[in-house]
């Protein structure tokens, strides 16, 4: 008889079964359950701060954005949707009275608006602020999840969050693509901003893909989110691809002939379908001057618009530091040659990657920071440093988003004049002749043509943008004769004069409205 001894013994009593090794009665139904609990149990608790913290940033700048006035660049976007919701196949210029084809205003971004205007009813300046909720969603949800691949504390997309909207400059900046708190409470709607947020979710899938290895259907996938991407905003682009390119070269450790082979595929599927796209080619903005002189004002203010930023480099030369292949410094070293690039050749709107270039600097901080404790000598730096940077953002941005009655020491961006007082009077499709720097923007939003084009579009050419801009000047030049004032009414087909306050020029037509808060006149001339 064998010996029986405590291990046949439990064995005796536990019967076993296929696939149930070293299992106890009953273990097997409640453990896979109870440990899903625990994992989204954890998951909440560790995203729990940011959940909260994001919501609040959410709401806060969405009421902000319907509460603020049009102004900047909404004009030329909201009228891109208006051609498309119009005539989606052969859609008009957005700003002049002309055929649109090849211009780049017809993205993806304002075509989806423009569909969904046609579909809803809704005026095309209504969807494009209304896009604006969901511009905030996609950046807030792209801050966190790409704040995830670089820290697992759970404050460290909180910290993500403040430093990339805060850390700016003392002196806010109000350009498309630039999001910090003054800028967002402006360009929320704009495709710029959609285009952020895309771009850090870019950088998070890219990095996934990278750690964890991806099929190829998933390197297909990224190579269409960049295509979209570079025809939504090509120069934000750009520095999602050196962010894509920094993760690459930072985490891939192994290359093999596939894992080539797959990053080749997610290139050539993201030319692809950026060379598929039918409204314009994106291709050839590559060369195009059209904007450098405008962007040149992002060169000379580097200081005053960027300087907060600097808070993180202490953070990032620590990374660099540890590890040179880290993706955040290959990133930071990458946006500064283009921008260098920019001021070195002339092509100034390659000083839009700013608008990205701040990342590594604010998202190095946060993390360094979100990693206390322990405290290092470091840490002891980072913590006055960032609170000192924080407390100026904080009294130079915040008048942006805080009611009058809020601090009211605290200072405001003027508010542009609102147009719609034209725009109830005039037509849509119609021609409005003026020469005023806000009218001429925001005049396009209501569907409205201007005679000189606010914003240079590339798909006019230079000598007709110049020749529109002397007709403009020479019908408001008092020294004009009648006969060339009507020339250019006719060669325009001007239907409607809007003079501002002392503009005093002879016109053959009718007052139809003035506006005793900015003094402007609006006329509407006889035919002829």
């Amino acid at each position: 008889m064998p010996r029986l001894t405590a291990r046949t013994a439990r064995t005796a009593r536990t019967p076993r079964t296929p696939g149930t090794a070293g299992a106890t009665p009953g273990a097997l139904g409640p453990r896979p359950l109870a440990t899903g609990r625990l994992q989204v149990t954890a998951a909440l608790r560790r995203n729990a701060p940011y959940l909260v913290y994001g919501a609040l940033f959410w709401l806060v700048l969405a009421i902000v954005v319907f509460h603020t006035p049009i102004g900047g660049d909404f004009g030329q976007n909201a009228a891109a949707v208006e051609r498309i919701s119009k005539n989606w196949r052969h859609p008009a210029n957005p700003v002049i009275k002309e055929p649109g084809h090849g211009s780049p205003y017809f993205s993806p971004y304002l075509v989806a608006l423009g569909f969904a205007a046609r579909a809803t009813g809704a005026a095309a300046w209504e969807a494009l602020r209304w896009s604006g909720l969901l511009n905030l969603a996609v950046l807030v949800a792209g801050v966190g999840i790409y704040a995830r691949t670089l820290s697992r504390r759970p404050l460290a997309p909180v910290y993500a969050l403040a430093a990339f909207t805060l850390l700016w400059g003392w002196q806010p900046s109000f350009w498309s693509g630039f999001c910090g708190l003054s800028s967002l409470s402006q360009v929320a709607p704009y495709p710029s901003t959609f285009a952020v947020g895309l771009t850090f979710l870019l950088w998070a899938w890219t990095d996934r893909v990278v750690r964890r290895g991806g099929s190829w259907w998933a390197h297909a996938g990224l190579g269409a989110l960049g295509g979209t991407l570079l025809l939504i905003h090509p120069i934000t682009a750009l520095a999602a691809a050196t962010g894509v390119a920094a993760t690459v070269v930072g985490r891939q450790r192994i290359w093999t002939r596939r894992t080539a082979a797959t990053w080749a595929v997610t290139l050539a599927v993201a030319l692809g379908v950026a060379a598929a796209w039918p409204y314009f080619d994106v291709f050839s903005l590559a060369g195009d001057t059209t904007v450098d002189a405008v962007h040149r004002r992002l060169y000379e203010q580097l200081l005053p618009w960027y300087g907060l930023a600097l808070a993180g480099l202490p953070a990032l030369a620590w990374r660099a530091r540890r590890r040179w292949r880290d993706p955040l410094v290959l990133m930071f070293c990458a946006d500064c040659a283009i921008a260098g690039y920019g001021w070195i050749s002339g092509h100034y709107t390659y000083g839009r990657v700013f608008g990205l270039l701040l990342v590594p600097l604010q998202f190095a901080l946060a993390v360094e920071l979100a990693e206390i404790p322990p405290w290092t000598r470091l840490r002891a730096l980072l913590a006055p440093l960032a609170v000192g940077a924080l407390c100026v953002a904080f009294t130079t941005q915040a008048g942006s988003v805080l009611p009058r009655g809020v601090l009211p020491a605290l200072t405001r961006p003027a508010p542009w004049n609102d147009y719609r007082w034209v725009a109830d009077r005039v037509p849509a499709g119609a021609v409005v002749l003026t020469d005023g720097y806000q009218s001429s923007h925001i005049l396009p939003a209501f569907g409205l043509y201007t005679v000189w084009p606010a914003w240079p579009d590339p798909s006019t050419t230079v000598a007709d943008r110049n020749r529109r801009s002397v007709a403009v000047s020479s019908y408001f030049d008092p020294s004009t004769s009648a006969a060339a004032r009507r020339a250019v009414v006719r060669r325009y087909e001007v239907g409607w004069l809007l003079l501002g306050r002392g503009e005093h020029v002879p016109y053959q037509g009718a007052v139809a409205a003035r506006n005793t808060a900015t003094g402007e006149t609006l006329v509407h001339l006889h035919a002829g």
